[in-house]
């Protein structure tokens, strides 16, 4: 049994980081998918646009989200431990909240693209910082 977990733990952990082709161009496109659809959607949903309208550009946003995340997750799971990966799901916490309370839902999805913006544009040193379990794995930086 211990024979299997040695080899599971290193293929979700690997010491170097998985690339795969083309990764700059993809995360780019991405990036730039995500950014354009979650502004379509804050701009739908300050200026009360009708959830019809706006459900194509919700969709659009969390789907160019969830690949641009994938494609750290495919990298190493490492980064689920460090403060970007948490800043994702805190963002997934105030997107779920503004369906909760939706009298609030433009001051959660500005709080969300403040959130987004300062942990993606910090130094990649604080971006990278493992907060759990920094003794089992080691930080690594990222050129993408």
């Amino acid at each position: 049994m211990e024979t299997n977990r040695s080899n599971f733990i290193p293929a979700l952990f690997p010491t170097v980081p998985r690339v795969f082709p083309f990764r700059r161009g993809v995360r780019i496109a991405l990036r730039t998918a995500h950014i354009f659809t979650s502004g379509v959607l804050l701009g739908g949903y300050i200026f009360n646009e009708p959830a019809a309208v706006l459900e194509p550009w919700l969709w659009a946003a969390v789907i160019s989200g969830l690949l641009l995340f994938a494609t750290d997750l495919f990298a190493t799971l490492v980064i689920l431990f460090e403060l970007h990966a948490i800043a994702v799901v805190v963002k997934i916490i105030l997107l779920a909240l503004a369906f909760v309370v939706w009298d609030y839902r433009v001051s959660l999805l500005i709080i969300t693209l403040v959130v987004g913006t300062i942990t993606s544009h910090m130094p990649g040193r604080f971006r990278h910082k493992l907060v759990f379990f920094r003794s089992r794995f080691a930080e690594y930086q990222r050129r993408v």
